[in-house]
């Protein structure tokens, strides 16, 4: 019940600042993060495409080091064969500083 809790703030506070990050581009409609299974979900409508585009990180870790707190994606799945081959080119295998309330939030 607590980690249900966390999870719904999480994704609340999530949902808020990629919006912030991606506004550019367009906006997360929906954000769901399970940190028991280290997977979050999320639906954007970005500019330019017809339909929402469906991102689900399908396992990630948090690595903590002196330098501070970073996301690793392990495994990701995308709605889109472009957005799918981008996230496995360009984010997996790579490290994503996060806030501290993310850090503790995620993992």
């Amino acid at each position: 019940m607590i980690s249900a809790a966390k999870d719904l703030m999480t994704s609340k506070a999530a949902k808020g600042y990629l919006n912030d990050l991606i506004k550019t581009y367009g906006k997360v409609r929906d954000l769901t993060v399970d940190s028991k299974r280290g997977r979050i979900e999320l639906t954007c409508e970005l500019l330019g495409e017809a339909e929402p585009i469906g991102v689900t990180i399908e396992r990630y870790v948090i690595v903590r080091e002196a330098a501070g707190a970073f996301l690793e994606v392990e495994d990701s799945s995308a709605s889109r064969p472009w957005l799918h081959a981008a996230l496995r080119a360009h984010l997996h295998g790579r490290r994503i500083a996060l806030p501290g309330w993310a850090a503790s939030a995620l993992g």
